[in-house]
């Protein structure tokens, strides 16, 4: 055999072993696994779908997780932060989240004009929403309340502990906390190599990628605020690399056992009381989940021209927001972006 010859059989071997290497790298690249993994934590039920190339389970980094979030802002937990600095602790150093929820939360207290404010914490105890003594309240008792509540009167210090004007002063993370554990799954899953996913927890939403088992983007229900069934739903979108978060009426509320007045678990933190509004229910589309829960809890408390004028100086805020008219009608304020998504 020439040499020529022996350089091009070679050649022609090496060209075919690529090609042989090249289509089993591709097989393994179409390998399509969904994984998933579903459980209770932060008080509700979670579950998060992944796809990867051969069947995975980030159980024990999901836990670790939502360990590391209550851990921090779980007011449930004696031996949380949260609970520490409740009880009165000046001296305690937070971590990243509780700093991360708390700027995130002074910004969005800014912008809403008061409406959020995590501050709420002894009126939440009060009217049987928190971890604390529920109490018999009327006009002065609730107005007495309201001299420890405002997110002026706390503040962030250089040495990363909490400053509070007064003891009183009960902090309640549960109306952002949720949005942001999902965030710090999105993070972990993230850092994990994986592009395609969809967390839920509570009925908050992180999409990212695609629905790679059926090819499409991700599609996911809202509920309808008019009906106590969670498996109603009012309307679908489809979401790719954003966060949704829901508040509704609906969702949280106590019924007194005596005079079966029905009380909704959304509180407005300048009167002091919970609130039954005319917005029934709102569903907020952003980049970030944290960003998305905080806002959809307080359009609940606000007045819909209110919530509007936020909106509309902010392009990252999709919205849906079901609303009654003044007759009493079932009406709805959408914007543009949002409609783009709703699944005809």
């Amino acid at each position: 055999m020439t040499d020529l010859l022996k350089y091009k059989l070679k050649v022609v071997l090496f060209i075919a072993t690529g090609c042989l290497f090249t289509a089993c790298k591709n097989d393994n690249k179409s390998k399509i696994v969904e994984n998933r993994n579903n459980g209770s934590a932060l008080g509700t039920s979670y579950s998060i779908i992944y796809f990867t190339n051969e069947t995975t389970n980030f159980q024990e980094e999901i836990d670790s997780v939502f360990k590391v979030i209550n851990k921090s802002m779980s007011t449930y937990m004696p031996s949380s932060d949260i609970s520490k600095i409740n009880k009165g602790d000046s001296i305690l150093q937070v971590d990243h989240m509780f700093k991360e929820v708390f700027n995130l939360s002074k910004d969005i207290n800014s912008k809403t004009d008061g409406y959020f404010d995590p501050t709420v914490g002894t009126l939440v105890n009060a009217w049987g929403f928190g971890p604390g003594e529920q109490i018999k309240l009327d006009s002065s008792k609730v107005d007495s309340l309201l001299e420890y509540v405002g997110f002026s009167k706390v503040e962030l210090t250089n040495k990363g502990t909490i400053k509070k004007a007064n003891t009183n002063i009960l902090f309640d993370f549960n109306a952002i906390a949720k949005g942001y554990s999902i965030d710090r799954l999105a993070v972990m899953l993230e850092s994990k190599g994986i592009t395609d996913f969809l967390i839920e927890v509570g009925g908050e939403i992180y999409a990212k990628g695609e629905n790679l088992k059926k090819k499409k983007k991700w599609v996911v229900g809202i509920n309808d605020p008019e009906v106590e069934d969670r498996t109603n739903y009012k309307a679908a979108v489809t979401l790719k690399n954003v966060a949704m978060a829901s508040s509704g009426n609906y969702r949280h509320f106590r019924v007194d056992p005596v005079t079966k007045e029905k009380y909704v678990h959304t509180l407005n933190p300048k009167t002091g009381y919970t609130k039954n509004a005319k917005v029934l229910g709102t569903t907020i589309i952003t980049g970030n989940c944290a960003k998305a829960d905080g806002y959809a809890t307080s359009f609940m408390a606000m007045d819909l021209e209110d919530s509007k004028k936020i909106i509309e100086k902010d392009s990252t805020l999709q919205a849906y927001i079901i609303y009654l008219d003044d007759d009493g009608n079932t009406k709805e304020y959408i914007t543009k972006g949002f409609k783009d998504l709703l699944l005809e």
